[in-house]
């Protein structure tokens, strides 16, 4: 049997699912909460590089990364050897009560990646819900105010505060009751169904002056605002990139206003975009930074980072039993190398040429309304008509069932956009082979539309 070892493009051997995985998944049915989504039926055993392996033997090259979590690649051996010599050494002691040497050393590394010279620091937390948990709370203590604003179509977490802000799917919102007070939503800038025909780069204008003229005229006074989140790049709202002038607009308006600007990294940090933080692209520097997902390569650890001068709050303001863990912050410490070392240069220079293999893909394919995103960070809008811009989930749900069945994981993202979010160490002949079972799996989707 082909092994993940052995391999760096899919083989399968059996029909999907196989007899394992349809064990595995009646097991799943039978005793699992419903409340997972599952998009295809894949049950993964083991893992290496951008591959993966299912438990009947078949080997698929996997695009996903576990939403963006596996940002070094599966089981990479300097990951593993990481955890394996921590794990050995100490688990867990608790870094709210006790210290950590390797606490502070991943602290440093992440915020001397951050721009400007103001002193900064962080907090660890489990996940990116918590990140943006904390920023929430973070940004109340620094400023004394109560509000918040975020954007529609974006995604900051289920936990009850992250959940108030996120705006992707009713969903995840319904049956839940009354949610955190005080915040509002307003248009993010989606440069391809642009109300006012805007492009790419100059989208949003009427946004920022709703904020001004509206938000802060007839809701919020912008002196009890305490923060506005936003991702640099929507990653559940469909991969939709903010234009620099639109960050870098939103950051005058929060300064002139002493509100802090939070940009959530969960998904477009720790170098995917070819960058450290998408944010980097504005030139901005936001006041609260949320980091998780690829930080660590899989295992579970978030950030919330900010200058000295915010992060000021008192011992027991803030705290966590597991955030920090010694055994996750040796896999980020190998997991920064890697991506210095490597991984950062990799992400930018792959993605240019993933962007050039799908430069005319909305003239090539007549369901492709749009391509879009940064470094490995992509996404293909797929549109019933491209006059119309009518979207189309039902044939990007096809799109993704179809790739599976041809050995390449991939996710949807938004309401139907496909994501293209690989592990960072991919070359050519994985892009390649991504490139030409899209290009197949597209054509058959067009013949239902």
């Amino acid at each position: 049997m082909i092994t993940t070892m052995e391999t760096k493009l899919p083989m399968l051997v059996t029909a999907l699912p196989g007899p394992n995985a349809r064990r595995v998944m009646e097991s799943d049915a039978k005793f699992m909460s419903p409340s997972y989504t599952r998009d295809y039926p894949l049950v993964v055993k083991r893992g290496h590089g951008a591959i993966v392996e299912d438990v009947d033997g078949n080997a698929f090259l996997d695009f996903a990364a576990g939403i963006a979590v596996c940002s070094t690649g599966h089981c990479h051996p300097k990951v593993v050897a990481a955890i394996q010599q921590q794990a050995a050494e100490l688990i867990h002691m608790s870094g709210t009560d006790f210290y950590y040497e390797s606490m502070p050393l991943l602290a440093e590394r992440l915020v001397n990646t951050l721009s400007g010279d103001a002193p900064k620091k962080a907090f660890f937390t489990n996940s990116g819900t918590e990140a943006v948990e904390g920023a929430i709370k973070l940004a109340r203590y620094a400023t004394k105010r109560d509000k918040m604003i975020a954007f529609y179509g974006c995604f900051h977490g289920r936990t009850m505060g992250a959940l108030s802000l996120t705006a992707s799917k009713t969903t995840q919102r319904r049956g839940f009751g009354a949610l955190l007070s005080g915040v509002e939503h307003i248009p993010f800038p989606y440069a391809y169904r642009c109300a006012h025909g805007h492009t790419a780069e100059t989208c949003g204008a009427e946004i920022l002056e709703q904020l001004e003229q509206q938000i802060f005229k007839r809701l919020f006074d912008p002196e009890e605002v305490a923060g506005i989140i936003i991702e640099p790049i929507q990653g559940e709202g469909g991969y939709v990139v903010a234009p620099s002038f639109f960050l870098q607009e939103l950051q005058r308006i929060c300064r002139k206003h002493g509100i802090m600007l939070i940009t959530d990294e969960v998904q477009s940090g720790m170098g995917r975009t070819g960058k450290w933080w998408a944010h980097q692209f504005a030139g901005i520097e936001p006041d609260i930074i949320c980091s998780a997902k690829g930080l660590a390569s899989g295992m579970p650890l978030g950030a919330i980072l900010a200058p000295a001068s915010i992060m000021n709050w008192k011992p027991g303001a803030h705290g966590t039993t597991f955030g920090g863990n010694p055994v996750c912050i040796a896999a980020a410490l190998a997991t920064s190398d890697l991506i210095e070392s490597q991984y950062l240069e990799n992400a930018g220079r792959m993605g240019e040429y993933l962007f050039s293999r799908l430069a005319d893909w909305t003239k090539k394919f007549k369901i492709v309304g749009d391509v879009r995103g940064r470094g490995l960070m992509i996404g293909i809008e797929i549109v019933r008509d491209q006059r119309t811009k009518e979207k189309a989930a039902d044939l990007r749900n096809v799109i993704v069932d179809l790739a599976f069945h041809k050995g390449l994981c991939i996710l949807g993202a938004g309401e139907n956009t496909v994501r293209l979010s690989p592990p960072l160490l991919i070359d050519e002949e994985q892009a390649d082979f991504a490139v030409r079972s899209l290009e197949e799996c597209i054509r058959e989707a067009e013949k239902k539309a």
